[in-house]
């Protein structure tokens, strides 16, 4: 299926790389995906209900509010949705002359956050733009913004990417630069995530198993080192392979995970009487919010969480099948490829695994600019679903 996919996609016709909303208007088929947006209304609101939760004794504890973190992500989601709208809206085709200018953009922001007095220092990580509630991560838009700027490059180059020199080489360029800047933060779980769509995106636009398996290899050793030169990074790979090792030091967070989940059983212990989100757990409504989610709906609510991300992966694939052109695809597959690689990758830490990498949980964890970026990602498949293909043409 996959080769098919990649023939399909390679076949179609270079006209449709510069068709013109008028052009794209021939191919209306349907209505707005409605599976889609039910999906995302359901994680998102899952979403709010688990950050009250799992956030309320600290939000007490910290601001004397125990809706101080839920209060904040409300207003994040009406910037979200509003932002949404613009996306779903908008020309999709119109992207692609935007496409260096955002990735350029959030490059430069990537630099802002690793300059002394602009970037907000956390724990030594410097993640952060902006002044309090109204900080955002350069690193979320950055996801959003290399998947716009692929899906443009690829999308014009054609069967050029079937060449590691003509073809990749000059994206690759930039998915590294964006890459070491996040690495750099530090922040290796988000720069993972970055090299992993650019990989599907690179799989999907039709370039040589060989080339990607190249590239793949050629970043092991630096990524090796960087483990291995970073006692924290090389703590996480610790504690991922024996937590039990040291179940008081680097083995703590993955232990108390475990428990919180084996704890809720079948049915859970019931929405807000998690007792792991007192504090045993690191960053309970961020990172390890599918833990305290565990504990309180029990193996049923997580399996009901990862099926509406299977769903959201089949809904966005088939939209990105049915896209009319090159592009459209490429915007689909990226924009669902990040959000659904991330849920998987969130939900294998918490499970012991996947090395723990201190990324969210699309729509569900707490982070402002996690939901924008996720929600206009999410508007962009549906804008790509406006259009279909139509047999033979």
């Amino acid at each position: 299926m996959r080769n098919s996919v990649r023939r399909d996609i390679r076949s179609a016709p270079p006209e449709r790389e510069s068709s013109s909303l008028d052009t794209l208007r021939s191919y209306v088929a349907s209505p707005p995906d409605t599976w889609l947006f039910a999906v995302v209304a359901l994680l998102v609101a899952i979403g709010m209900m688990m950050i009250f939760s799992a956030s309320n004794a600290m939000a007490f504890t910290e601001h004397q509010d125990a809706a101080y973190y839920l209060k904040r992500q409300l207003i994040w989601l009406v910037v979200g949705a509003i932002a949404a709208y613009g996306a779903f809206r908008i020309d999709y085709l119109a992207l692609r002359k935007f496409a260096p200018y955002l990735i350029g953009a959030s490059v430069l922001g990537l630099i802002a956050v690793l300059v002394p007095h602009l970037g907000i220092d956390v724990n030594g990580a410097r993640r952060w733009l902006g002044a309090g509630p109204l900080s955002i991560q350069p690193s979320e838009f950055a996801k959003l913004s290399l998947v716009i700027y692929l899906a443009a490059v690829l999308a014009a180059r054609g069967e050029r990417v079937t060449s590691l020199v003509r073809g990749l080489f000059a994206p690759s360029l930039v998915v590294a630069i964006t890459c070491m800047l996040v690495v750099k933060e530090p922040d290796m779980g988000t720069a993972s995530l970055l090299a992993f769509t650019a990989i599907t995106m690179f799989f999907l636009s039709g370039a040589r198993i060989s080339h990607l398996v190249m590239m793949v290899g050629s970043t092991l050793p630096v990524v090796t080192g960087i483990i291995l030169l970073n006692p924290y990074q090389r703590a996480r790979i610790f504690a991922f392979i024996d937590p039990w090792k040291d179940p008081q030091n680097y083995g703590f967070h993955i232990i108390q995970s475990l428990y919180a989940l084996g704890s809720g059983g079948m049915w859970g212990m019931g929405l807000g009487a998690s007792r792991a989100k007192f504090f045993y757990l690191p960053e309970q409504y961020t990172d390890f919010i599918f833990s305290v989610l565990g504990e309180e709906l029990g193996l049923f609510g997580t399996l009901v969480v990862v099926m509406l991300f299977l769903v959201l992966a089949y809904r966005a694939t088939k939209i990105a099948l049915a896209a009319p052109d090159r592009f459209g695809f490429l915007l689909a597959s990226g924009c669902a490829a990040f959000i659904v690689i991330q849920a998987f990758v969130n939900i294998g830490v918490v499970t012991s695994s996947w090395p723990v990498t201190g990324v969210p949980l699309p729509f569900i964890s707490f982070g402002g600019s996690s939901l924008v970026v996720n929600l206009v990602a999410v508007a962009l498949i549906a804008n790509v679903g406006r259009y279909r293909r139509i047999a033979g043409s």
